[in-house]
């Protein structure tokens, strides 16, 4: 998919600064809620990458090694960070109102 591109032509100086110009595509401004999200997500990417963070073998967890039991510990942190993620960046999606149509209006 491409970004949106603006339809109006840039103004007088025709920089397409902001000032009422350009035909540059139209990003809404970030929030710092998509820099969290963006944090959350790469986190379990970051952590399992790090294997000599964790190739051991000790302390063991019902038996099991530490090389074992930490990467299923993060599946579960995945899942939980996944959500955490979504939820975000939705509610910032539903503050602008781009979602309205999809709940029957704003709440």
């Amino acid at each position: 998919m491409s970004a949106p591109v603006r339809t109006d032509k840039p103004g007088p100086g025709g920089s397409g600064d902001g000032d009422g110009g350009g035909d540059g595509p139209v990003h809404a401004g970030r929030t710092p809620a998509y820099a969290v999200a963006g944090v959350l997500l790469a986190a379990p990417f970051v952590a399992l990458l790090w294997v000599s963070s964790y190739a051991k073998d000790d302390p063991r967890l019902f038996g099991f090694p530490f090389f074992y039991w930490y990467q299923f510990l993060w599946v579960l942190i995945s899942a939980v960070c996944t959500y955490v993620a979504y939820r975000l960046v939705r509610g910032v999606e539903r503050s602008r109102g781009r979602l309205a149509h999809r709940d029957g209006g704003p709440r």
